[in-house]
């Protein structure tokens, strides 16, 4: 029997609505694709062994003692990001967005000589952007086997009607969903079968637009120096900042004429978080010898307080009128702690034309933790999940560079590993980055740009079904390229 109306408590919403801290999350959030100056892009990130670069700051403070001048640089960058996705048919879309990737200064306090050994002192603080968010994603194409609202009518059974949360308590009184008659209000079906009357009958076109907007950039404060030009230390002080939003539109619309009168559906989902967070890092290099540059680098877990916002509504067409529902927007915030990251590098100085430089960083995606910021929230069920999923993983990344009096050619390569264990259905799921670039330097200016390549490709899910119905997945595919520029001037 339909409801007339429900309502519903507002802290039993907000209890359920923590469902939006998932596994995605702690993946999107734990991940860092080091970003920054021109040069630095263009060689990969492979900058943990080399230094004197301002988004050394974030990577390897220890490269801070490279610098024998002060300087200051800053970054404009432009993003194309382009989706395909295979549902029932091939989707596309494409966002653009220009941002700062970087702005820094550094300066030199200290260097005294004594006994033909040097020591120099430096503090710098940048800014440098460590991952971005910006995506629109579109999922088209004909549906014979399923509809989201199978999804609603499986999480409701077993709930009574005015028990329903979530989205399910909004497609209840939307009409979407209702009880079988005779099962006492707990178990339901869709429009799509009548509510239970008749077989379902699908075939209808589906819709999801996606877009996603945001990043997370790092204030890094920093301070080192190094001892005879051969020990290089340093350590920063991270003040990290994450802004992400996520807009989903869900569209189905059946061309036939359905017992129940349906037309279509549509149900908007929308949150956005942000973010403030705190990280500490060391890191030193060693130059053996003149050729060979040697570093290592220690980042302790950045502790995350977010806060979320959340909203989402349904509506119907009917042939004999429209309906629609929606939830009370819901704010809450949670706290996030990142894996630890241990990073290594070795760089080769060939006279004045080559340097050839390699970085290996390792760290835990199952490590990754979701806390409470005092509502008690337990998440034991959403942590345990992140560990059976996610794992360790290793990252590789290549750098060359190769200078003509004052001109400088670049290239990069960026492998960053699977994080998802290997039974789970993005268990290939990786990242990698190809680059390229051009730097100009003079004795006191400098002019860089760079462009990188960044590919990966995942399975997504529409919506989750019951396992007797085929899965609602689609592939995606994404390409986002990337251009830089930096300009940098030496005092």
């Amino acid at each position: 029997m339909k409801k007339i109306s429900l309502i519903i408590v507002s802290a039993l919403l907000t209890a359920g609505a923590a469902v939006s801290q998932n596994i995605d999350d702690a993946l999107r959030y734990s991940q860092v694709f080091y970003s920054g100056t021109a040069r630095f892009n263009s060689m990969g990130g492979a900058f943990t062994a080399l230094g004197a670069d301002m988004s050394t700051l974030s990577q390897n403070p220890a490269g801070i003692g490279m610098y024998r001048s002060s300087e200051f640089s800053f970054t404009p960058r432009l993003d194309f990001a382009k989706s395909t996705t295979r549902f029932r048919e091939i989707g596309e879309d494409y966002v653009n967005k220009f941002n700062f990737g970087q702005v820094g200064y550094v300066s030199n306090v200290l260097q005294s000589q004594s006994n033909d050994k040097s020591f120099i002192f430096n503090v710098g603080i940048s800014f440098n952007r460590t991952n971005s968010f910006n995506q629109n994603v579109l999922v088209s194409g004909i549906n014979s086997s399923s509809s989201i609202a199978d999804s609603w009518a499986w999480f409701s059974n077993g709930t009574n009607y005015s028990d329903l949360t979530g989205p399910e308590g909004i497609a209840f009184d939307a009409w979407i969903i209702d009880t079988i008659t005779g099962t006492g209000g707990k178990y339901y079906e869709t429009v799509y079968s009548n509510y239970g009357d008749d077989n379902p009958v699908y075939g209808q076109r589906v819709k999801r637009s996606m877009i996603y907007d945001g990043y997370i950039g790092e204030y890094a404060f920093s301070l080192g120096g190094n001892y005879a030009d051969k020990i290089y230390f340093g350590a920063t002080i991270g003040i990290n900042t994450l802004r992400f939003s996520s807009s989903s539109e869900h569209v189905e619309t059946i061309s036939a004429n359905l017992p129940s009168r349906f037309n279509s559906l549509s149900y908007v989902e929308y949150y956005e978080n942000e973010g403030s967070g705190f990280t500490f890092k060391l890191g030193a290099i060693v130059k053996p010898i003149d050729i060979l540059r040697i570093g290592v680098a220690l980042h302790t877990p950045t502790y995350y307080r977010i806060d979320e916002y959340f909203y989402e509504d349904i509506s119907a067409r009917f042939s004999d009128g429209n309906e629609s529902a929606s939830n009370d927007p819901l704010r809450f915030n949670y706290a996030f702690r990142t894996p630890l990251r241990l990073l290594t590098g070795a760089a080769v100085q060939i006279q004045k034309f080559a340097l050839l430089s390699v970085d290996y960083e390792y760290l835990n995606y199952g490590s990754a933790l979701f806390s409470h910021t005092g509502d008690r929230y337990d998440y034991s069920s959403k942590n345990g999940d992140i560990k059976r999923s996610l794992k360790t993983a290793g990252n590789l990344r290549l750098g060359g560079e190769f200078r003509y009096n004052n001109l400088y050619l670049r290239s990069g390569y960026g492998y960053y590993g699977k994080p998802f264990k290997a039974n789970e259905k993005n268990a290939d799921l990786n990242y990698r980055t190809i680059s390229g670039g051009i730097g100009f330097r003079a004795r006191n200016m400098t002019f860089d740009f760079g462009y990188v390549n960044y590919k990966s490709m995942q399975y997504n899910y529409l919506y989750q079904l019951d396992p007797s119905f085929p899965p609602a997945g689609y592939d995606l595919t994404t390409v986002k390229n990337t251009f830089t520029f930096t300009l940098g001037f030496r005092f």
